[in-house]
């Protein structure tokens, strides 16, 4: 239990009692209440140094690292300076805290900018003006509008009548539509006053604190009473006040404990299949690199046996025998070789990895200037996996439509209004609505025989029609300050829709109290006394009000779904046959539907209905069940009036997306709440679904599913074991789609964990053969499921309506665990925050519905067309760059480290290196870097056009054909050839040898410069071969790394370091002594020669006979890009083989009818004073 003593001075001594405090450490203790100062932050100034280097050393190579810099120190094992690993160790380490503690800096800015804002709390009497983060639990705070609420407080009191105050939840729950909260009645009665606050004292007890954002149980204890307190009660940390000046609160949960805070969870660290890949590769190496380090140490027990023991002049006076020295050479081995791991591998991909990143955040054509929103990579790590997409989840609503809903049509009496039987509109003159005063200048409506039918009054069911839509529905009303300027909040954008468009008929909606509503009929004010309000549900589909009307008398409106709605109908009802093809009409244009009816009601009726309505109102057991029986009761034999049409627009360029995404061999799944006519309505409008498709149900699905189990029972049963089905569901030349619902899904999605108990239970009991086709056991329920993703994987396209989010993840991650593919999921609504989550890749779409799957993603854009740039051209070029990179990065450091390979057999085993101790320390950092680099960063085959103009070109990264473990060896076989080549040559030409001078530079350190001069020049040549997109900064990074090798190489070779570090700098006048004899600059030609010359060839052979599409359009280029992409126009939508009936156009949760018919919900809006 939580308890708080709200006494302000008595608060600190209270919340430190010994009862209220717990054990931090050993016999220290604190308040068990939480201070309000967040804290998201990972290092202060004191603990970032040690906690930073903890987190790097959990990094399996930099733990490898660190080790060899140990085994270095150790004299008799050492084989190289320590400072050749010591200086890129410290060099890795640095950069990787500099990036940690710019993030972290910034996270510290963000929380100061947080922990210091303002706002007034009770202190000493009154109230001061307070940082958030000096507030404690149990203070008293008063926020106006437009504050953030900067805890979780009780509403003590507010401005408005009953205490009622608005707030914006966008950053709780990603809904922006506006909640109301209520204080009690006790603390509105008599907690307006300073003073009476400041004399207010109570005991809460309540909830422990927790993340359940929808649920807060507490009592208030006050004056020898108690007052429950629930969450219509609480304002939550995050929220925004709007529509109300001035209220108090009470601060219940600080910081820590909020449930914002409480919900920060962790998100599921992702992982490239390329870091994967390259992880066993490097695990792969270290295997190598032991194995290889093994037998030299073996072959330098034998070479001491027979040779080193008998050779006086290698006598280094250690009574060493063969074998400890063998042993000794081992571990002399796994440092000179330990190169093969680079040890700038990962900071280099990250490197790249934030480039690229900030190239998805610079693209001027994934910016949407209408919201000024630009797309955001919100991770570094995941790039490359956007070239390997196979399996895309969509939302509908607001990814692939808009999700702004706009009145279009209606059909009133049997007669469709806005373009009806098949007539074309004039859309260049919408209809003249100046006569009314109330009108929204952007509401736009083309068909002129409507206006004239209401401006006429001869249609007294038109009236009718328009006078409900203005008075049935929860809408809550704001004046501006212009009086005729109304501002809705809905609980929907359909709902909103409606009565906007009824608004503009000139039928508007006014005000409303907890008893009446007040409307403008074609300019005649007239008020309605509301009776009851039925609210909507997802299992009622319709909203009903009664209303008594100036006359005396009732009528019942109500409004819903076609399906509920014409089971409800007299059968005198009339125009019946006509609405029904002017509903499948609508519905085949992809409109969302819904009709409206009506009922006289006397008053004797109405009084008895009345009697069972307020019984079931205060049932205390099973509430919602017993209203929705009694408003079954007085929702029948209704007169139907007509339906409204509501277009819920598609984003530009959707179906031109969806139809490039297909061409690369993207299969897109659409995951969506809504009914499975409009989904497959929004499919075919959008080209997911088209006319040659073969559409399969879920009666068809089960058949086939049922047909393959009891084929694969059959078979076991045959040949006594399980034998695995290889048949496809559906013939090859077909084009396929699922429609499947959530109800269905349930039955392939079992919930092993519920069922684990129940199967032990029957171990020992007589096994049963289930009916066909039902499965069996846990088995045959996991393989159910797996023949369900290999028939939806058959298909073109896949559409599951009427599923929960947590459905959503559920279907994710059937396809991410059987077929081990790629995913990327896209929504716009916290309802797809679990799915986002759970794909491979999550892109938010900042939309209509709150920012939550923005914050929950990796990528976030405005429009959904911004996803094939994102794959086709940012995801395509990072997985090629990235390829590119690690192939060569791999290759250049086993040519590199090889070389030590070859010069032990002629070394006797030793450990002893073949390059200079420094060049071995550079050569990753300085001399070979930057190009390759570069190559990561901005490499790329084609342009960006023509990366969308082919969307071929992305088949490579869904098939993993430029980077995997026949790339890996084929690295390495390149690195061994070229080590071959760099130290044979050389070593060849070494051989009785005199220069000009009558020197002979064939000693080991002239030997040492000529193989490193090559490799330079080799491996920056090689990534030159290697480069299809060259800029100056290119060309100079080539040059400028063999200049550089060069003019380091001339430094420490010259006399003047020498003298300053002697040990340090050995090779003093080498490179001056090398470089002028014009023999060995002929060798160092001949070995780069011989090494790229293979190279050119099998480049040349392989794009002349064997070209790659990417040749190909490389090839033609400059043709592609001179020639204009012919777009094709899409056709127009037919409606398809069977009738489409659109779904339910309204909203899922319920709207303000609680708030309305509580008595204490209405808010008089002075239009000179409230304001947005």
């Amino acid at each position: 239990m939580y308890n708080l003593h709200l006494k302000n001075e008595l608060l600190s001594d209270f919340c430190n009692l010994p009862e209220f405090q717990k054990k931090v450490f050993l016999c220290f203790k604190k308040s068990k209440y939480a201070g309000n100062a967040i804290k998201t932050y990972k290092y202060n100034f004191f603990t970032f140094l040690p906690l930073n280097l903890f987190e790097q050393f959990k990094r399996a190579a930099n733990i490898y690292f660190l080790v060899l810099l140990i085994l270095q120190i150790i004299p008799q094992i050492s084989t190289l300076p320590w400072y050749t690993t010591l200086v890129p160790l410290v060099i890795v380490l640095a950069i990787t805290a500099i990036k940690d503690l710019v993030d972290d800096l910034a996270r510290h800015r963000m929380d100061k900018e947080v922990n210091n804002r303002k706002c007034d709390v009770l202190l000493d009497g009154r109230f001061k003006e307070s940082k958030w983060m000096d507030i404690h639990v149990g203070d008293v705070v008063r926020l106006k509008k437009n504050d953030f609420v900067p805890a979780d407080i009780v509403l003590l009191s507010s401005s408005n009548p009953n205490s009622l105050c608005y707030v914006e939840t966008a950053e709780l729950d990603g809904e922006t539509n506006l909640k109301f909260k209520m204080g009690l009645k006790v603390t509105d009665e008599h907690l307006q006053e300073e003073q009476q606050i400041a004399n207010f004292d109570a005991m809460i007890e309540c909830e422990e604190p927790n993340n359940r954002l929808d649920k807060f149980t507490g009592v208030m204890k006050w004056n020898n009473e108690a007052f429950p307190l629930d969450l219509d009660n609480m304002l939550l940390r995050g929220c925004k006040i709007r529509n109300t000046e001035v209220l108090h609160g009470l601060v219940i949960f600080a910081g820590a404990d909020t449930k914002i805070m409480r919900n920060g969870g962790k998100t599921r660290f992702k992982r490239t299949k390329i870091d994967e890949l390259m992880n066993y590769m490097v695990y792969s190496i270290f295997v190598l690199l032991i194995l290889v380090s093994a037998g030299l140490a073996i072959g330098n027990t034998f070479w001491y046996d027979q040779i080193g023991s008998n050779a006086w002049y290698l006598y280094d006076g250690k009574q060493y025998n063969s074998s400890y020295r063998g042993f000794l050479s081992f571990w002399g081995y796994i440092i000179v070789l330990n190169t093969m791991v680079p040890i700038s591998l990962y900071v280099s991909v990250e490197v790249i990895r934030l480039g690229q990143s900030k190239f998805i955040n610079w693209d001027l054509q994934m910016y949407y200037p209408e919201k000024d929103t630009a797309a955001k990579a919100r991770t570094t790590t995941l790039n490359e996996q956007l070239g390997q997409i196979e399996y895309i989840f969509s939302d509908k609503t607001g990814t692939l439509t808009q999700n702004i809903m706009a009145f279009k049509k209606c059909t009133i009496s049997g007669h469709t209004y806005g373009s009806a039987d098949g007539e074309t509109l004039d859309t260049s003159q919408p209809v003249d609505l100046k006569w009314n005063k109330y009108a929204d200048g952007r509401f736009q409506f083309y068909d002129h025989s409507l206006i004239s039918c209401i401006q006429s009054k001869k249609n007294p069911d038109v009236h009718e029609f328009f006078k409900l839509l203005c008075l049935c529905h929860t809408v809550m009303v704001e004046q501006k300050e212009d009086i005729n300027e109304l501002v809705y909040q809905a609980a929907s954008p359909d709902e909103g829709a409606l009565v906007t468009a009824a608004r503009n008929f000139g039928f508007v909606f006014l005000s409303r109290t907890q008893d009446t509503i007040t409307v403008s009929e074609l300019g005649v004010e007239k008020t309605y006394q509301m009776l009851a309000l039925l609210d909507f549900n997802s299992d009622r589909k319709r909203m009903s009000v009664i209303l008594r009307f100036p006359d005396g008398k009732i009528r019942l409106y109500c409004k819903g779904a076609d399906t509920v709605v014409y089971e409800r109908l007299h059968p005198s009802s009339k125009h019946k046959e006509r609405t029904q093809s002017a509903l499948e009409a609508f519905a085949n244009e992809t409109l969302r539907t819904l009709c409206l009816c009506y009922k006289d009601i006397t008053e004797e009726e109405f009084d008895s209905w009345a009697r069972k309505h307020k019984a079931a109102s205060v049932s205390m057991s099973d509430r919602e069940a017993a209203l929705d029986e009694v408003y079954e009761l007085i929702e029948r034999n209704l007169q139907l009036i007509g339906a409204t049409a509501i277009e819920d627009k598609l984003q530009d360029g959707v179906p031109d997306t969806i139809a490039k995404l297909a061409k690369a061999n993207i299969k897109i799944w659409v995951l969506t709440g809504d009914k499975k006519e409009t989904a497959e309505n929004i499919g075919y409008s959008c080209q997911l679904l088209t006319g040659d498709m073969q559409i399969h149900y879920g009666e068809d699905v089960n058949e086939k599913l049922e047909a393959r189990q009891i084929q694969r029972r059959n078979n076991t049963e045959s040949s006594g074991r399980q034998v695995k089905i290889k048949e496809p569901f559906f013939a090859a030349q077909e084009n396929n789609a699922l429609i499947i619902t959530g109800g269905w899904l349930n039955e392939i999605l079992y919930e092993k964990k519920k069922k684990r108990r129940r199967l032990r239970l029957r171990k020992f009991k007589k096994k049963t053969i289930p009916k066909d086709g039902q499965p069996m056991d846990e088995r045959e329920k996991e393989q159910r499921q797996i023949d369900f993703v290999d028939m939806a994987c058959e298909c073109s396209a896949v559409i599951c309506c009427r599923v929960t989010p947590k459905q959503k993840a559920n279907v994710v991650n059937l396809v991410k665990k059987y077929k081990k593919a790629v995913t990327l999921s896209i929504g716009d609504g916290a309802n797809d925050v679990n799915m986002i989550k759970t794909a491979d890749i999550g892109v938010g779409i900042s939309g209509q519905e709150g920012m939550q799957a923005v914050m929950s993603s990796d990528y976030a854009f405005a429009q959904f067309r911004y996803l094939q740039r994102l794959l086709l051209v940012h995801g395509r070029w990072s997985y090629i760059r990235m390829c590119k990179f690690l192939r060569y990065f791999f290759y250049k450091n086993f040519a590199f480290t090889l070389v030590h390979f070859w010069y032990s057999f002629f070394s006797g085993y030793s450990s002893q290196i073949a390059y200079e101790d420094w060049f071995i320390t550079l050569y990753n950092v300085c001399y070979s870097s930057l190009p390759v680099l570069l190559v990561g960063l901005l490499d790329q085959d084609v342009s960006d056009s023509l990366s969308i103009r082919f969307p071929k070109l992305y088949l490579p990264g869904p098939q993993g054909v430029m980077f995997n473990y026949k790339n890996f060896f084929i690295s390495l076989f390149h690195g061994i050839f070229t080590s071959l080549i760099i130290f044979f040559i050389p070593y060849g030409a070494f051989r009785q040898t005199m220069g000009q001078d009558g020197e002979a530079p064939s000693d080991y350190q002239s030997f040492a410069v000529v193989t490193a001069s090559s490799l330079t020049i080799i491996v920056n040549l090689q990534i030159s071969l290697n480069t299809s997109y060259w800029t100056f900064v290119n060309f100079f990074a080539v040059l400028g790394s063999i200049a550089i090798y060069f003019g380091i190489m001339f430094d420490i070779h010259s006399a003047g370091i020498h003298v300053i570090f002697t040990s340090a700098f050995t090779f003093t006048g080498v490179a001056s002594n090398t470089f002028r004899q014009p023999y060995l600059w002929l060798t160092i030609i001949l070995t780069v020669g011989i090494s790229l010359l293979p190279v050119i060839c099998i480049e040349f052979l392989q794009k002349t006979i064997w070209p790659s599409e990417g040749d190909k359009i490389q090839r033609n280029r400059r043709k592609y890009e001179e020639q204009v992409e012919v777009v094709k126009k899409p056709e127009p939508f037919q409606r398809g083989r069977r009738s489409r009936r659109s779904a339910y156009a309204f909203s899922h949760s319920r709207g303000y009818a609680d708030l309305i018919a509580s008595g204490r919900s209405i808010l008089f809006i002075n239009p000179l004073q409230y304001t947005l």
